[in-house]
């Protein structure tokens, strides 16, 4: 029983986690191109930005490989198990497939809300990784705390940017309402959705990898492979 519980566990938050980081690096193409016909002069920002595009790929191709050596697919889930889709939503008032790039482009003050909105995502997925490193059924498996300690590296490159634009232009930091945003987003998955989701044993898996259709996929990381 208490095996079955681990497996089980660890099957929910590898799917969470999967989604996420591929929701997280497709929707990073909006942000680059916000950032690159606003601010064509900020090499610093834009390099770093497209760093966190690749480190998002990077660990959606590790989650990928380890449901590989399972021997299974994640489960089918969608955008309301998104963090920066729920974020967007409430912020926006529109998903990140009908958030309107242009007008992002045309607004300093859109463009400071984006920069909060992932800030801020970011930062909650180091707090959760943190965790995740000290949790004993991560720790049981050793190429998903392996994954984790990747993302545990990585995640400090990927707020800090959008932290310095704000800071640089004169542009505030979030406030408590978007704080108490992210709180909110984070316990709805916590405390309501991911344990309805334990008790849904008969919830669709992907019948293909989300990557399916992208062009170039990139292999992945040995790192691992190896572990």
């Amino acid at each position: 029983m208490k095996a079955w519980f681990a497996r089980r566990y660890l099957d929910l938050l590898g799917s969470i986690y999967i989604y996420n980081e591929h929701r997280g690096y497709t929707a990073l193409d909006r942000v680059l191109e916000a950032v690159r016909a606003k601010h064509p002069e900020a090499t610093e920002l834009i390099a770093a930005v497209e760093k966190h595009r690749a480190d998002e790929r990077k660990h959606y191709t590790m989650f990928k490989r380890w449901f590989e050596l399972r021997g299974t697919m994640p489960i089918a889930l969608d955008r309301m198990f998104g963090h920066i889709d729920r974020f967007i939503e409430i912020t926006f008032g529109c998903t990140i497939d009908s958030l309107d790039t242009q007008a992002i482009i045309a607004s300093d003050d859109l463009f400071e809300r984006l920069c909060r909105v992932v800030s801020l995502t970011e930062k909650r997925g180091l707090k959760q990784v943190e965790i995740l490193l000290d949790h004993p059924m991560v720790k049981q498996d050793k190429a998903l705390h392996r994954i984790f300690e990747i993302v545990h590296v990585d995640e400090p490159d990927h707020f800090l940017p959008y932290d310095k634009w704000l800071a640089e232009n004169a542009r505030r930091m979030p406030n408590a309402w978007e704080r108490g945003i992210d709180r909110l987003i984070h316990s709805e998955l916590l405390f309501i959705k991911l344990p309805l989701l334990f008790l849904w044993f008969r919830a669709p898996r992907l019948t293909e990898w989300r990557d399916a259709g992208e062009s170039n996929p990139r292999p992945t990381p040995r790192s691992l492979a190896t572990a």
